[in-house]
């Protein structure tokens, strides 16, 4: 009976080593690798202003949906991630038009196909899952413009912290922007 439970003991311990080698190797190469880079695309949907003479050309003035790209690069305490809007075909060039330590908002003239849409629009999905969350970026589509908004203002994070905007630029006609937040 002592050597069968000898035995299984140290099957355990050989399981639960390989397991915490796995573990360690994963966490090393995290950290060796800082510029891993992970891609997400944000969905936004489109959401209409409803009035009710100009409810059916809004509507049909409107884009039902788009794609934003970013990038976040985990480092040990935390992350960057960098974006860029390339929505050339929507609106442009952009231009920022305000900034501060929370928030950035980027404005273009819509594309003539778009001039009478009066709307909004956040994130709904994040590489297509769903997402209910605070929506950091946003868009309205009014008075022939369009406003990309990255708005910090409410999001929190570890350490009673909140994500620092790090960058806020334009480039070639799109925006273009970095922020960071620790674990």
């Amino acid at each position: 009976m002592k050597s069968f439970k000898v035995k299984y003991f140290r099957q355990i311990l050989k399981q639960l080593s390989l397991c915490m080698g796995i573990l360690v190797i994963t966490q090393l190469s995290l950290l060796a690798n800082p510029s891993q880079v992970i891609p997400i695309r944000l969905t936004f949907s489109v959401y209409h202003l409803y009035t009710r003479e100009f409810a059916y050309i809004q509507r049909q003035s409107c884009p039902t949906e788009f794609n934003v790209t970013e990038t976040s690069r985990p480092y040990e305490g935390g992350a960057t991630s960098e974006g860029s809007a390339s929505l050339g075909w929507l609106a442009g060039p952009f231009k920022i038009e305000n900034r501060d330590e929370f928030s950035v908002t980027w404005v273009a003239k819509l594309q003539a196909k778009y001039h009478n849409c009066q709307a909004t629009a956040r994130i709904t999905k994040i590489n297509d899952r769903p997402f209910d969350g605070h929506s950091y970026l946003r868009m309205r589509f009014i008075h022939e413009n369009a406003y990309l908004i990255l708005d910090m203002t409410g999001m929190t994070a570890g350490r009673d912290s909140m994500p620092a905007i790090l960058k806020q630029d334009v480039k070639d006609g799109n925006p273009t922007w970095s922020w960071s937040t620790p674990d």
